[in-house]
């Protein structure tokens, strides 16, 4: 099914689709701002993706125990040193 909504541009965005049509990039302003609306969708998707990793490492983190100060002092000093060894 097509749909014929009323899109409005600037001035700008409307003089580079129509620039993009005329150099034959596209077929229409039509397929211009459907690409456009693909390639928006996908990164909607990717974020999407991206966030639901991170939820999940929270979870994954969340159910670990807990680790003491002196652990944790320990991690960082292991990280410090390494980090000082790679930019020797």
């Amino acid at each position: 099914m097509t749909v014929k909504p009323t899109v409005s541009l600037t001035d700008h965005a409307h003089a580079f689709a129509r620039s993009l049509v005329d150099s034959g990039r596209f077929a229409s302003l039509s397929a211009v701002i459907q690409h456009g609306v693909g390639l928006v969708e996908r990164e909607e998707e990717e974020h999407r993706t991206r966030l639901d990793a991170i939820r999940a490492d929270l979870d994954r983190r969340a159910a670990e125990p807990p680790i003491t100060t002196e652990e944790m002092d320990a991690r960082l000093a292991r990280w410090y040193a390494e980090r000082s060894e790679l930019s020797s």
